[in-house]
């Protein structure tokens, strides 16, 4: 059975997956790329970046995906829903290669990019987002592709089958944090922790069986 799936998802110590304020100059505000610099070094992100851990962890990120979900501020600064224009950071050749639903409380039609990427527009609850990014995946997993609120929510909602976060040794102190009303979250998971040469931890966490919902 297909899975929905967090990749690459980097928070800090103090589990902040962003700072604050967000803006178009700054898209994790204090943050800045603090946050992703272990990704940047691997080949994942860049041919002549670095293989080993990082990277191989990091591939995962696109393995098996049919679709992805994301929320309304990674799409886009806040206020991009004002500008009719805006079709995300990515320019004209998102990298995400499928379909793509953004999560927001104001939809508008859907745009084709380059590129295999089409972004949906949707103003519903998480399980019904899943639902049908699980029908345009066409039984490959779906990727919860963040930001923190998304990913939060789609955990409470016991809709999450994979897990794969990077605590990264900065502590942000501010900003929008994963971890805000998952109390007991462990209870549902097995966990993995992998330390990093980079100084990053890696973990997993896989749904136990019997609180499995896609299989």
């Amino acid at each position: 059975m297909p899975l929905a799936r967090v990749h690459n998802l980097s928070i800090s110590l103090d589990g902040f997956a962003t700072g604050e304020p967000q803006s178009a100059e700054a898209p994790f505000g204090h943050a800045g790329e603090r946050l992703h610099e272990w990704m940047f070094a691997t080949r994942f992100w860049d041919s002549s970046g670095s293989a080993g851990l990082d990277d191989a962890l990091a591939q995962r990120h696109g393995q098996g995906i049919g679709a992805e979900i994301m929320g309304a501020n990674k799409f886009g600064p806040p206020g991009w829903q004002d500008d009719p224009d805006w079709t995300g950071w990515w320019g004209s050749n998102p990298p995400f290669r499928s379909p793509t639903f953004v999560l927001t409380h104001r939809p508008r039609p859907p745009v084709e990019m380059e590129g295999g990427t089409t972004f949906h527009f949707l103003d519903v609850p998480p399980a019904e987002a899943l639902e049908t990014a699980f029908e345009a995946a066409e039984g490959q997993d779906v990727r919860i592709g963040g930001g923190a609120t998304v990913v939060r929510d789609f955990v409470a909602a016991g809709l999450v089958d994979l897990m794969h976060l990077v605590q990264v040794p900065i502590v942000l102190g501010r900003g929008v944090r994963i971890w805000d009303g998952l109390e007991a979250t462990e209870d549902d998971y097995d966990i993995e922790a992998v330390s990093s040469p980079s100084g990053v931890t890696h973990l997993t966490f896989t749904r136990k069986p019997e609180g499995s919902v896609h299989g």
